[in-house]
């Protein structure tokens, strides 16, 4: 059952607490009538580590941080709004679910709104996991490169978010260069593309460079994902970048002639 469904069916126990509880009660309260949802019921049915909560943690900070990074340079555009709504479109999110991420985009773009103790709280609601942290900054660079470009203090802010999160810088720049690639190509990927996709060199052999597919593919593999707290409503993003890798692997596969 996801976090989502465990709120609307009147259980609020799983309550994070913190700056991302506060935002995601005052979100939940600008859209729900109290009958909807026990926002008062902090019960002790759930505690510290269960799947909804993480879910919970995730989806508070993704979208309150995307926020945080349209106003990063000062203003927001209604080109950013439009992207920020494009995001939530492509999840596939309900109405209700779409109401409250915007609330939470809206929460991230005010002068008060505290980035370090938001990014503290995720990092330790989400265990520290690489592979759930690594779904959440892709997430993020999928928004800013939906209009094709990256900016300097778009970038800069990318690094901050990634250090904060204690997530590799190098790692980063890699996945930054694939977004790049793959937000820059109209049609088949080519050669130089699929490497890209992959972060691999062409210097690698067969061998190792099946290996790298491999544990890229582990990395992004929906289900796994979400038994790590990704939001099941967020499967949708992790099956793509899947079928991307996958995509990448076989049309190098082909070029190098391998089985």
């Amino acid at each position: 059952m996801s976090w989502w469904t465990t709120v609307l069916g009147g259980a609020f126990g799983f309550m994070l607490g913190g700056p991302l509880g506060a935002m995601l009660g005052v979100a939940f309260a600008g859209n729900f009538s109290k009958g909807k949802s026990n926002f008062g019921g902090f019960a002790k049915d759930y505690h510290i580590g269960d799947q909804q909560r993480v879910q919970a943690a995730f989806f508070s900070s993704l979208f309150s941080v995307m926020g945080y990074i349209a106003k990063v340079d000062g203003k927001v555009s209604k080109a950013e709004i439009l992207l920020a709504q494009q995001v939530m479109d492509h999840m596939q999110l309900a109405d209700d679910m779409q109401k409250v991420a915007r609330e939470l985009f809206n929460q991230g773009k005010q002068k008060d709104f505290n980035l370090d103790e938001v990014l503290e709280q995720f990092r330790l609601e989400s265990h520290r996991r690489t592979d759930l942290v690594r779904m959440f900054l892709e997430i993020q660079i999928q928004a800013t490169y939906a209009d094709g470009v990256l900016d300097d203090t778009e970038h800069d802010a990318l690094k901050y978010i990634a250090q904060k999160l204690h997530f590799s810088l190098h790692e980063l720049e890699n996945l930054i260069q694939q977004f790049a690639v793959t937000s820059g190509h109209a049609g088949k990927l080519t050669i130089d593309d699929a490497y890209a996709v992959l972060g691999a060199d062409k210097s690698l052999t067969d061998k190792e460079l099946k290996r790298a597919y491999r544990r890229l593919l582990a990395q992004h593999h929906p289900d796994k994902l979400v038994a790590k707290g990704l939001p099941e409503e967020m499967m949708t993003i992790a099956k793509e970048k899947t079928q991307e890798i996958i995509s990448a692997y076989e049309l190098i596969k082909k070029q190098r002639g391998m089985r």
